[in-house]
């Protein structure tokens, strides 16, 4: 009679253990075949004969103005793995263009792609910009619904992680997006939809000790379709003031603007600055220096050691003849002047008529 009782009490046991054991297995398929479904990783999606267009502003390229770069991920080449993927930039009125070979794992622009000297600047921006998320999810990607993405790798680097549902608007459309976000002194925001291989819109910040944070990079996607892209044509852009710059550390910012604003070749421009500091206060008691070169960077002009006592100062320069120049601004602290250690510089690009 015990034995009986035993008996069915072991078998209850094990029942009831198989079925927690299947319980368990379910659950967990389930699980990994939601994460496969609610995966992302930069390239998902992508199809040959498409485009995407976005507007970026990557500090370390053009002293962090902005420029538009076209991606056409013409076809797939099967045998090296990559994307053929003709590239075009346009910055002030002028045309780049190369082709990125892009790799099916994480879309990081290969050795083997075509790019020139003049194109290879923004081969980094793409790098450090629309593919910096690669680092974190190359195929097959990560969960957008996961805690926990990665951790950021500077020091005191932040962890980086889906963040919530947003609704981004661009000129390209209306798109349900997941944020992915990382807090280093800002939050940091990459906005990227389940369905498209690059991420939809971004802003985040250079990391800094002092004042405010600098923009790192930001980019928002402004069009994509089918089929070839027009492509763009170079043409002189004449730009008008003022125009503002900030130094490569973020000391400084600093703004030009120039009377007649249509500059003339061979007549007087009068070049005024506004120096602050990284907070937006005049910094006072600062030195300056220009110096003009041409499309061909050939100096055609120097002002030196140009006082700018309450943070503003106004040069006088004739631009020799027409054409595109640039013009190179450093800047100085009174107390660090005679020290190269301590200079700050920028570079506007004007145009003679």
């Amino acid at each position: 009679m015990l034995s009986n009782k035993f008996n069915k009490q072991l078998i209850a046991f094990l029942l009831i253990f198989t079925l927690g054991t299947m319980i368990l297995q379910i659950n967990q398929f389930v699980g990994i075949v939601h994460g496969q479904s609610n995966a992302w990783y930069v390239g998902k999606g992508v199809k040959p004969d498409t485009y995407y267009t976005y507007q970026i502003q990557s500090a370390d390229t053009n002293q962090g103005q902005p420029f538009q770069m076209t991606i056409y991920f013409k076809n797939y080449n099967a045998t090296g793995k990559y994307w053929d993927v003709p590239t075009f930039v346009v910055y002030n009125g002028q045309v780049f263009n190369g082709t990125f070979h892009l790799s099916d794992l994480d879309m990081t622009a290969l050795g083997s792609s075509d790019v020139s000297s003049a194109m290879a600047p923004y081969r980094s921006a793409y790098a450090t910009s629309l593919d910096w998320l690669s680092a974190f999810v190359p195929k097959p990607g990560q969960s957008l619904s996961a805690a926990y993405w990665g951790k950021i790798g500077s020091i005191g680097g932040s962890q980086i992680a889906p963040a919530g549902a947003a609704k981004i608007t661009t000129p390209a459309g209306t798109f349900d997006t997941t944020t992915i976000q990382y807090h280093k002194g800002v939050d940091n925001n990459i906005y990227v939809n389940k369905d498209m291989p690059l991420p939809i819109k971004a802003q985040t910040y250079a990391d800094v000790t002092t004042g405010n944070p600098p923009i790192q990079y930001e980019y928002t996607l402004q069009a994509t379709g089918t089929g070839q892209p027009p492509i763009p044509k170079s043409q002189l852009e004449i730009p008008k003031p003022p125009l503002t710059l900030s130094t490569e550390t973020g000391k400084f910012n600093v703004k030009l603007l120039w009377d007649p604003v249509v500059i003339k070749a061979g007549q007087d421009t009068k070049l005024g600055l506004l120096i602050t500091d990284s907070s937006g206060n005049l910094a006072i008691n600062s030195v300056y220096s220009l110096q003009i070169s041409d499309k061909n960077d050939k100096v055609v002009g120097n002002i030196d050691n140009q006082n700018a006592r309450d943070g503003t100062g106004q040069s006088v320069f004739k631009f020799p003849s027409p054409g595109p120049y640039n013009v190179k601004v450093t800047v100085q602290s009174a107390s660090t002047v005679g020290s190269d250690l301590f200079t700050e510089s920028v570079v506007f690009n004007l145009v003679a008529t």
